[in-house]
């Protein structure tokens, strides 16, 4: 009865008529005795009603911020890569910049703008990571120190070329000119039309014309090459394509629309020629060509050659029997099967154990890609720094010195002879490993430590 009375106490007596306000935080319990001699119990309780909607909005805050903070956390890792990417190619600009400020030889009037323009992307990522991460670091400070320096020394340049550089290579441009078409007339060259072998053979070569940096801009990438297709398609006679890297491994193509394009780094397509878990179709070596839109090169899983076509993305490998991959050019190695195209088609070049190493010349039939004739030379290849053909002869190429390069070989396939001839020409720089005559221009293609190199040539009256 006791119970059942105090539990009818608690639930109908509104609080505030017996708990004072001092005693709401705090319980307790008074006894004592009523006016009819009955046990009376006061129990004063706090204010214990759970506050379940705080509990739940704390919840979801803390969710909340648990998801912002793994955004945070994620966004940070981001711009680290971003930065360290940033912080390599600062690196590969500097080399750039002190490249241009070592001398007027080293001059590109259009590495200007593009130095200008990447200083910009430079700066405005820094201003990005600092803003991000909320850091007055030295190290920003020092990256930004390092930029304005970069952007000063460039308008420098540029305002020394604005005032003496430029109108001098403007007039010996004209001079050089002058002086090329005196000695066409004294030496009685061909002025062969393009596509046609009415001449006898290369008089002379030109000089190199450097037009920059290759389009990854980067120095490192020493092993590639670059050109136009050899018998272009039809509305693609302008398309140029390069592929470089820091060894000789060959892992895509990427092809260009013209000539401005490759020098503005505005890519048409790249070709992958490897996607993991679906193909893999790596080639190796240095010596690839591209012909009607396809792409001739070292197969790497299997030594053989292989054509990628980059219309239909197909693949066709085939082995040249008794190609040995122990002889490479002297200056890289994997160099073993050398592709050439000229006025009168495919060439494959390398060589066997058969021939103890010397130079072998073959023919590849188009249509069922296959080595259809071979000519035996008697040139070691390791002695040879590469080799190119023209209307049917094979030119080989050794080193003078570290600015001099000498054709000094050929053989003439239309005759079967060969000879040893002295035809000298000008290296941009000492390492290169890719050299190319190019029958719809006429011109050498070579990839001289990184950068895209081009040689006009003159052919002898036939």
């Amino acid at each position: 009865m006791m119970d059942l009375l105090l539990l009818v106490l608690l639930l109908v007596a509104p609080a505030h008529t017996w708990l004072s306000l001092e005693d709401w935080g705090s319980g307790r319990v008074d006894g004592s005795v009523g006016e009819f001699g009955q046990c009376v119990c006061n129990v004063f309780l706090p204010d214990t009603s759970f506050p379940a909607d705080r509990v739940e909005q704390m919840q979801t805050s803390s969710n909340q911020l648990s998801v912002e903070i793994k955004l945070h956390i994620s966004k940070v890792s981001s711009l680290k890569v971003q930065l360290v990417i940033l912080l390599g190619q600062l690196s590969n600009l500097t080399a750039r910049v002190e490249n241009l400020e070592s001398g007027p030889d080293k001059y590109i009037k259009l590495e200007f703008e593009l130095l200008r323009i990447e200083l910009r992307e430079f700066e405005a990522l820094v201003m990005q990571l600092k803003t991000s991460l909320n850091s007055s670091s030295p190290a920003f400070e020092s990256l930004f120190i390092e930029i304005r320096n970069m952007s000063l020394i460039v308008d420098q340049l540029e305002s020394y070329d604005r005032s003496n550089l430029e109108v001098i290579r403007i007039e010996f441009a004209k001079l050089q000119r002058k002086l090329e078409k005196c000695q066409d007339d004294k030496e009685d060259y061909s002025n062969a039309q393009i596509g046609s072998c009415k001449h006898g053979g290369i008089l002379r070569i030109g000089k190199p014309v450097v037009s920059q940096l290759n389009a990854d801009l980067n120095g490192g990438f020493k092993y590639g090459g670059w050109g136009k297709d050899s018998k272009p398609l039809p509305g693609s006679e302008n398309m140029h394509w390069y592929y470089g890297y820091t060894d000789t491994l060959v892992t895509k193509i990427t092809r260009y629309s013209d000539y401005y394009k490759l020098i503005m780094r505005q890519a048409f397509k790249t070709h992958e020629l490897y996607v993991r878990y679906q193909y893999d179709w790596q080639g190796t070596g240095n010596n690839y060509i591209v012909r009607e839109n396809t792409l001739y090169y070292q197969f790497r899983s299997t030594f053989s050659m292989a054509k990628f076509n980059m219309t239909s993305l197909t693949v066709q490998n085939k082995v040249i029997p008794k190609a040995s991959t122990r002889f490479s050019y002297h200056y890289s190695a994997n160099q073993n099967l050398d592709f050439a195209a000229d006025e009168s088609g495919l060439w494959v070049m390398y060589a066997t154990e058969e021939s103890n190493g010397n130079l072998v010349l073959g023919r590849i039939n188009e249509e069922t890609f296959e080595v259809e004739q071979v000519w035996q030379t008697s040139e070691y290849k390791q002695s040879i720094t590469n080799a190119f053909m023209i209307c049917g002869v094979l030119y080989a190429t050794r080193s003078v010195d570290t600015q001099t390069e000498e054709i000094f070989y050929t053989y003439d396939t239309n005759k079967n002879e060969e000879s040893h001839v002295s035809i000298r020409f000008e290296k941009f720089q000492d390492f290169y490993v890719y050299l190319d005559y190019n029958p719809a221009d006429q011109k050498l293609y070579m990839y001289n430590n990184g950068y895209y190199v081009y040689y006009n040539v003159k052919f002898k009256a036939a």
